[in-house]
């Protein structure tokens, strides 16, 4: 019955992507919880499911939070292809995390079959660390406009944009879902079509 009734739902899977230590977990953890854990020590992976009301319609979300440094890229490459939507982060204050999106991006579009439209954010977190900076928004917004995706910054200890990025990527899958663009997994079916005799 709960099966039933969870798709009834609306389940929306999104996969948090990004190096160690740009603050994944706590932004999951923020948007679960409401609280800033500074201290989080990550396990390879963390899945967390909450319901929530999506523009007045309730839905469930399925959140998978990376370490960054998945160990087997068989395992990472799972975990890319059961996501629905990606929150690709990484730290104002660590230009090798931004320069890691790059990375990320290509493995999941290699992953989804090149699919450019799948639902994806590129997220800036730790804004409150102003003062820290290295990576301008105008960098982070060229590479987003070069990608065709939004780019948001955000701050999981101020919760500054939090539930923003989430409910963003959030309307991105239901809206493709609306639209009938399945992830790329057509390419069998159109396999099977090709031996039947009409």
């Amino acid at each position: 019955m709960s099966s039933a009734k969870e798709k009834q739902l609306g389940l929306h899977k999104v996969i948090m992507v990004g190096s160690g230590g740009v603050g994944k977990s706590a932004l999951t953890l923020q948007f679960m919880y409401d609280e800033f854990v500074e201290d989080y020590e990550p396990t390879k992976a963390d899945s967390y499911r909450k319901k929530v009301v999506l523009d007045g319609e309730e839905c469930q979300i399925d959140i998978l939070d990376t370490a960054g440094q998945e160990d087997y890229a068989a395992i990472r490459d799972n975990y890319f292809r059961s996501g629905e939507g990606f929150l690709c982060v990484f730290s104002i204050t660590e230009p090798e995390s931004f320069e890691a999106t790059s990375e990320f991006r290509e493995q999941i579009l290699r992953v989804k079959g090149d699919d450019e439209h799948i639902p994806f954010l590129l997220v800036g977190n730790k804004a409150d660390l102003e003062d820290k900076r290295q990576v301008t928004a105008d960098e982070a917004q060229s590479k987003a406009k070069e990608w065709n995706v939004a780019f948001v910054e955000t701050s999981a200890k101020t919760k500054a944009n939090v539930d923003k990025v989430f409910f963003d990527l959030m309307r991105e899958i239901k809206s493709r879902k609306e639209d009938g663009l399945k992830p790329v997994k057509d390419s069998k079916r159109k396999k099977k079509k090709k031996c039947e005799i009409l």
